[in-house]
């Protein structure tokens, strides 16, 4: 006899569920926001690319900042030149001439207008004790007296060049000016046995008699020319020392006006002395 199922036990499956218009609405909307958030990035490229454009990069949203900033021009310095480089103010300065010297020999003449002073300049020997003590008494004249023991002006110089005389008490003497009327940036001239030289005055000075052996006048400056002289204003003691280094070309006569320290009523003078 047949065995027959019991319609129970016949549909233990259980009913086979039909989708339907809504069940396959939802299913198409989860799988498009699951392929939005999986490759939304590359298919908004597309999507965003501007009319008539060809794709090749995405357009920021509107209200948003875009994705990258083009670099923009270097930052300004505080010179004024973009990059931080440094402006320059303009070529840079030459160095000046070096003065042309003639060979180094002997002073014969030493002429400064502007002070009005000019001497023939004599050879004088030092013994050993004017040396060691740099006690030097020049001869009871107007005129100067070159320290032929120390250095000569010129190209080759090996020390400095000095010469020395009397400023006169009661009289005129050229010597004298240089108590009265040198100063700081006047030029000169110096004639030597080899030619002529023209010098610029870089100081003047004075110094007590006791202690002008142990100045810094007797350091050894080649063409450096130091003149040395009584102080006018204190004869006894002090002495007036006018240092002076070869000077290169004079200014044109329009030019390198200073106001004269003396003059309280600005007149000016050239500093050439002309």
């Amino acid at each position: 006899m047949a065995t027959v199922r019991s319609r129970h036990s016949a549909d233990t499956k259980g009913p086979r569920r039909r989708w339907s218009r809504g069940d396959l609405a939802i299913l198409l909307c989860g799988v498009l926001a699951f392929l939005a958030i999986t490759f939304g990035a590359p298919l908004s490229s597309h999507m965003n690319t501007a009319p008539g454009g060809n794709g090749s990069g995405p357009l920021p949203a509107a209200g948003s900042a875009p994705t990258s900033v083009p670099p923009g021009p270097a930052p300004i310095a505080a010179t004024g030149r973009s990059g931080g480089v440094p402006e320059s103010s303009g070529p840079a300065t030459a160095p000046a001439p070096q003065p042309v010297l003639p060979e180094a020999a002997a002073p014969l003449r030493i002429r400064y207008p502007s002070a009005g002073f000019e001497v023939p300049v004599h050879r004088m020997e030092l013994d050993g004790a004017a040396q060691s003590s740099q006690t030097i008494v020049p001869p009871e004249t107007k005129d100067g007296y070159w320290l032929a023991t120390f250095g000569m002006p010129g190209n080759g110089s090996a020390n400095t060049t000095y010469v020395v005389g009397h400023s006169w008490d009661g009289a005129d003497a050229p010597f004298n000016q240089l108590s009265s009327a040198a100063q700081a940036g006047d030029r000169f001239d110096v004639d030597t046995a080899a030619g002529s030289m023209s010098y610029q005055v870089e100081s003047v000075a004075t110094y007590l008699k006791s202690g002008l052996k142990d100045s810094p006048i007797w350091d050894i400056v080649p063409n450096r020319l130091v003149l040395i002289s009584c102080y006018t204003e204190d004869p006894w003691g002090k002495n007036v020392v006018v240092t002076a280094a070869p000077a290169g070309p004079a200014a044109p006569a329009n030019q390198g006006k200073q106001a004269c320290p003396a003059c309280s009523d600005g007149l000016e003078r050239a500093d050439n002395g002309l």
